[in-house]
């Protein structure tokens, strides 16, 4: 038994493809990435030497990220420092320009 729907080449011409784009702030990227770590603040914390209350800031935009905090960060979390600092680039623009 087959509960999906297909649909057939002909029928593909009259549907376009869904755009995946959502505007992300420095704060945002920072909490999304360490959420999908499953790291609390404090544990962040711990791994940094950053005050928790400076991590809650900086995830709510009140306090910027800055260079060095970023590479802290980044290493904390096994990222590059440029996914925490531009996470809206969009690399497919930058390289037609």
């Amino acid at each position: 038994m087959s509960f999906g729907m297909t649909i057939g080449r002909s029928n593909m011409k009259n549907y376009r493809k869904a755009q995946k784009k959502v505007e992300v702030s420095v704060g945002e990227s920072v909490r999304v990435i360490r959420e999908l770590q499953e790291l609390s603040q404090n544990e962040l914390s711990d791994l940094t030497g950053i005050p928790q209350s400076t991590i809650s800031a900086i995830e709510n935009d009140r306090v910027r990220l800055g260079v060095e905090r970023s590479k802290v960060f980044a290493r904390a979390l096994k990222c590059h420092p440029a996914v925490l600092v531009f996470p809206a680039w969009d690399i497919s623009q930058e390289s037609s320009a």
